[in-house]
């Protein structure tokens, strides 16, 4: 097999820079191999011997050949073309090459629009607009809104949650997602102390009925009875009204749970398991991550900041 050791030595060392620079996990990293291991051999194909000599054509080519030979998944694709991007503009900056041919790069049609995301300011506004003026159940409403966020919680999860699946002594929360398939997340201590003080305060009244209507779930209606994801899209609605905020639904604490958790240096698989996608490439989507916060990552986990 003929063997591009100018670019061979060219990942290796992108990887190394990722790994000391990002801190990215192994895990992640094995993954960005495979995917470049692919575009070696493409490369191989067409007697390309360096990574100087290839072109837009020759990335968009095999692009395409993931799509039509191989049979990937979109959000596959896209994490190729991600790690491909990532590999050249690196060789770009280090001088390696004197064109970053991923450049031109066409980007898949469903990453064109990013999802919305609130800044964690305004995450904040949302949260503390639950008050006791807004209602005799807000706090029934401030847990809701903590454990989304704190938990990247669809609003189907949040709202077939049952007591015994808070486990508070160790700041956890069994959440069954998409297909009955079921994942322990961890929450955060505001989560934790709103939904105490609903459980102690609120829902006692709310199960006055004692009829089994509650149906053994944890956030309840005026009437005793579950909260299903139409109730919780008011209820966020709602508070985004009280907090001077617009375009703001369930989903939009889950896209900003993700995106300020890989701001913060998180690990993309470790986001990845919290979320409960089943396809890496799907929580890709959440890495346009603002310039300053990733200055702001490397300046605290770098050695030499």
């Amino acid at each position: 097999m003929i063997m591009l050791s100018n670019y061979d030595q060219q990942v290796r060392d992108f990887l190394a820079y990722l790994r000391v620079e990002a801190g990215l996990s192994p895990a992640t990293l094995e993954a960005y191999r495979r995917d470049l291991e692919q575009l070696r051999d493409d490369l191989v194909s067409l007697g390309i011997s360096c990574a100087s000599e290839v072109t837009s054509s020759h990335l968009a080519d095999h692009i395409r050949r993931l799509h039509r030979e191989n049979k990937l998944q979109p959000s596959s694709v896209a994490r190729h073309l991600s790690t491909i991007r990532m590999l050249f503009r690196y060789l770009h900056a280090s001088h390696r090459i004197e064109n970053d041919a991923s450049r031109l790069l066409e980007t898949p049609t469903r990453w064109k629009k990013l999802p919305d995301v609130l800044s964690p300011k305004k995450m904040e506004r949302l949260i503390n607009a639950a008050t006791p003026d807004a209602g005799k159940l807000w706090l029934r409403d401030r847990a809701l809104v903590e454990l989304m966020y704190a938990g990247g919680m669809r609003a189907s999860e949040v709202s077939g949650i049952k007591p015994d699946e808070v486990n508070v002594t160790l700041g956890v929360v069994l959440v069954t997602g998409k297909g009955n398939k079921q994942r322990l997340v961890p929450i955060g201590e505001p989560a934790l102390k709103a939904v105490k003080q609903y459980v102690a305060e609120l829902r006692p009244h709310l199960l006055r009925f004692n009829d089994g209507r509650d149906e053994g779930r944890l956030l309840l209606s005026h009437t005793g009875r579950p909260i299903e994801r139409v109730a919780t899209w008011q209820i966020i609605r709602k508070l985004a009204k009280r907090a001077g905020l617009e375009n703001v639904h369930p989903h939009t604490l889950r896209h900003s749970f993700a995106t300020h958790m890989l701001a913060g240096g998180a690990d993309l698989r470790v986001v990845q398991e919290l979320l409960g996608h089943s396809d890496i490439g799907t929580t890709q989507i959440y890495t346009h991550i603002d310039r300053s916060q990733l200055k702001a990552v490397v300046a605290k986990y770098h050695p030499r900041p």
